[in-house]
């Protein structure tokens, strides 16, 4: 399966993000991420993502009740879209896979939305550092490439801080359009 036939799937772009950040995850604290998937085909998305080697299996242990529960973690130089299948694809299937990518977003956005740990059941983007935005710029292809290098260093640096007390999970997204 192409990379982009594998990773580009609504579930399992959703498998992919959940397991970004070195997190290690069975499939039972996947399905509480995703709650909304059903059971059969997170399992059927989490094999294809294990067969296409975007995971691997960390651990597996053999609860009381017979079933071997699986841990997976994302393997990063796997869990990325190959640049020459992008450039073969068609207009068609270019807004097919944007339109997966946004959706994931809204989707994202939609389960920020209904958290209902807030006291006044209120959401406050500026407390919660959330946002969405957008800046428009005029640049060259040279000067991109000489933002989009600086970006990378600044997300690196950030990516490498590990999981602690007063530390949030947080997802930046980019879409980099021309025109």
């Amino acid at each position: 399966m192409r990379s982009t036939e594998l990773l580009l799937h609504p579930v399992r772009m959703r498998v992919v993000q959940a397991l970004l950040g070195d997190r290690d995850l069975t499939t039972t604290q996947l399905r509480e991420l995703l709650p909304d998937v059903p059971v059969a085909t997170l399992y059927r998305q989490v094999a294809a993502l294990v067969d296409g080697g975007v995971l691997q299996v960390v651990n597996e242990r053999r609860p009381v009740r017979g079933a071997v529960e699986r841990t997976y973690r994302l393997v990063p130089a796997a869990a990325t879209v190959d640049p020459a299948e992008l450039r073969d694809l068609s207009p068609e299937q270019h807004r097919r896979h944007f339109l997966t990518f946004v959706a994931g977003l809204v989707g994202d956005f939609d389960r920020y939305l209904a958290d209902t740990d807030r006291p006044d059941g209120r959401v406050d983007p500026q407390q919660d550092r959330i946002g969405y935005r957008q800046a428009v710029m005029h640049l060259s292809d040279d000067e991109v490439d000489e933002m989009l290098a600086e970006l990378g260093g600044v997300l690196a640096r950030y990516r490498a801080t590990p999981p602690g007390p007063g530390r949030s999970r947080r997802a930046l997204s980019t879409v980099l359009l021309k025109g």
